[in-house]
């Protein structure tokens, strides 16, 4: 059953309007579909930075745990943006960005509690992956886990970002198509935890398991198709787990898909797990070592459950090389030929990093010396000896032995995932990253060195019920910050 609430007017396209080019928009995870986390906010330097608090008029109460980044959508005509926020409560929001006040509000079914599942650790489970939006349509798109009286299933939703009505078509009941292609999809053992990608008119969604690695589950890539809803295609790990579960989901560069895998079951030869694999948009399956990556160690990786797939694939230009850094629970970062990956053990560089598991959505920047990507974690190379727990930013300076090094660590206490933000798109670079399931802070750091420009603020600026790996949003000046039952906002005060 799905109930809507409409509280405001919003001159919004329909399907089939054009989207104004150049306008303000973040439709997906991390902003762009290389997952890169960088936003552009004028005003926001390094000296004004330590100016920032949170806004206390900014209402933004919704209903249920989450997970998923916010999105941003300036509606054609508007004279506010929206931001688009989905929860574990399958209800998702349009609320007004200025304000924090709800436009419109939609229930996409009850979500399945965690009795109906065989394990996890989200209750209930809803929304939990990040929506993706068509900004040319006005279309959003994203993965609901609904409750019915024959169990749990993995329904995948288009609605109008006018209204939030589901669009014609739509939902796609994932298991019920893939079975009509001969693919067998137990919905109560997958879950649905890495941001939606759309490419080339397509949708894509990833599906891993859920915490506590139970039942038969498959690390699964799903294609579905636009215009004529339904599935496309398919493609899944050959061994039994292997998860798709980063909360940066897919990244693509090149016109490909980019996905990493965590450990298999039970496998004494090499089937996908621990893996970063390169997919094409058509989803087949290819027999080639250029399109697939696993660490030699990969059964030791498996057998400790040390996944590959802690964090998305980043993709990165360097030097007219297109590459990619891979981070691990391993603790490790791994650099690879994003036009070879080379199969087994074809690292072009390989590096100790983190002193525990790298488990989260990295972000990437360009920068003096080379390109540079931040992410939580235990720093195990700091320069001058030190061991920071909190944020590492890693430079890669070459595509080979000795490209890796640690740039910088900062001292950082919780789990969120970083972006990056510019004044102008170079000046006073800063990485975010919230202090989830720690301090539950706002922390910012200079991009080049590290230094700290804003530390968490007074007390009122502290922000309760994050969720890890939760992911800010920058747009229109402002940085968002998702928490259970609340949006907030925080700006630079005018003094």
């Amino acid at each position: 059953m799905h109930i809507f609430i409409v509280l405001g007017l919003v001159a919004c396209a329909c399907a089939g309007t054009a989207w104004a080019q150049g306008v303000d928009v973040v439709p997906g995870y991390h902003h762009t579909d290389d997952r890169s986390g960088q936003y552009v906010v004028p005003g926001l330097t390094w000296q004004s930075a330590s100016h920032l608090q949170r806004e206390a008029s900014f209402d933004g109460r919704v209903e249920g745990h989450i997970y998923a980044q916010p999105l941003y959508w300036p509606p054609p005509g508007a004279a506010r943006a929206l931001l688009i926020v989905a929860t574990e409560s399958n209800v998702v929001y349009a609320l007004d960005s200025a304000t924090g006040a709800i436009v419109w509000r939609v229930v996409l079914g009850t979500p399945a509690p965690r009795s109906a599942l065989p394990c996890g650790n989200i209750d209930p489970l809803g929304i939990t992956g990040t929506p993706v939006i068509e900004p040319r349509t006005g279309a959003l798109y994203l993965n609901a886990m609904v409750d019915r009286q024959d169990g749990p299933r993995h329904m995948v939703y288009a609605l109008s970002l006018r209204d939030g009505s589901v669009l014609p078509g739509w939902p796609v009941d994932i298991a019920e198509a893939l079975r009509s292609q001969g693919m067998p999809f137990t919905s109560r053992l997958q879950n649905q935890r890495g941001a939606l990608l759309l490419l080339e008119g397509r949708l894509f969604v990833p599906y891993g398991g859920h915490y506590g690695d139970c039942g038969n589950y498959q690390g699964w890539v799903v294609g579905l198709t636009l215009n004529r809803p339904g599935v496309f295609g398919a493609w899944r790990t050959r061994g039994l787990k292997g998860g798709i579960w980063a909360p940066g989901g897919i990244a693509a560069a090149d016109g490909a898909l980019f996905v990493a895998t965590g450990n298999t079951e039970g496998e004494h030869v090499w089937s996908d797990g621990e893996a970063v694999m390169r997919l094409a948009p058509d989803l087949h399956r290819s027999a080639s070592s250029r399109d697939a990556f696993a660490p030699a160690n990969w059964h030791e990786l498996d057998e400790e459950d040390l996944d590959l797939g802690g964090a998305n694939p980043m993709p990165i230009d360097l030097h007219g090389r297109r590459l990619i850094l891979q981070l691990g629970k391993d603790g490790k970062a791994y650099l690879l030929d994003r036009d070879n990956l080379g199969g087994i053990d074809a690292a072009l560089d390989m590096q100790k990093v983190s002193r525990g598991p790298i488990r989260t959505g990295p972000a990437s920047y360009p920068g003096a010396g080379g390109v540079f990507v931040a992410f939580p974690g235990a720093g195990a190379a700091c320069p001058a000896g030190r061991s920071e727990d909190g944020l590492i930013v890693l430079r890669i300076s070459a595509a080979s032995r000795g490209g890796l090094s640690t740039a910088w660590c900062a001292a950082l206490d919780g789990a969120g995932s970083p972006i990056t933000t510019t004044s102008d798109g170079s000046a006073d670079r800063i990485v975010w990253v919230v202090g989830a399931e720690g301090d539950n802070r706002l922390h910012g750091f200079r991009g080049d060195n590290g230094q700290a420009v804003f530390t968490g603020g007074g007390p009122n600026d502290r922000i309760p019920k994050l969720r890890h790996f939760v992911t800010l949003l920058a747009a229109h000046g402002r940085l968002y910050v998702a928490g259970d039952g609340r949006i907030y906002a925080f700006s630079v005060a005018h003094r």
